[in-house]
């Protein structure tokens, strides 16, 4: 299952679609808003999505997964437009035959996502609001 979406994400339908009687092990990775950044109270956050491109990144990297750890299923769905404190942004379900391969699976695919994957975030604060993830450095947006 991959799923980019303004929609919440249901943990519990992604990470079933990894449950299997052949896994040992699932992992699952909930990348969440949060009230700060740097110093700075967080209000909310916006994401912006090239959305045919995430999604053939996204089918690309879970095929790597799957090519790497034999046996290892995984979901991915990620969330864009505009995000409150504490909703999930990222879901990574992972299910593997082993816990081992499981964890390192889903940390191998949370960090391909944030490295590859065309999805962007603007954190929006009180006094302004700075877009992260393009061109690799944080860029400053006055209001």
């Amino acid at each position: 299952m991959i799923v980019v979406t303004r929609e919440p994400l249901d943990t519990e339908a992604v990470t079933a679609t990894v449950r299997e009687h052949s896994n040992g092990g699932i992992a699952v990775f909930l990348g969440t808003t949060r009230d700060n950044s740097s110093g700075h109270g967080v209000l909310y956050l916006e994401y912006e999505a090239y959305e045919e491109m995430a999604l053939t990144m996204l089918e690309r990297i879970a095929g790597e997964i799957r090519d790497r750890w034999d046996g290892t299923s995984v979901s991915i769905a990620h969330r864009f437009g505009k995000l409150e404190i504490g909703e999930i942004s990222l879901l990574v379900a992972v299910g593997s035959p082993h816990r081992v391969a499981a964890f390192e699976a889903c940390q191998y695919t949370v960090d391909r996502i944030k490295q590859d994957v065309p999805i962007w975030k603007k954190e929006v604060f009180a006094d302004g609001e700075i877009w992260v993830g393009r061109e690799g450095k944080p860029r400053p947006v006055s209001r």
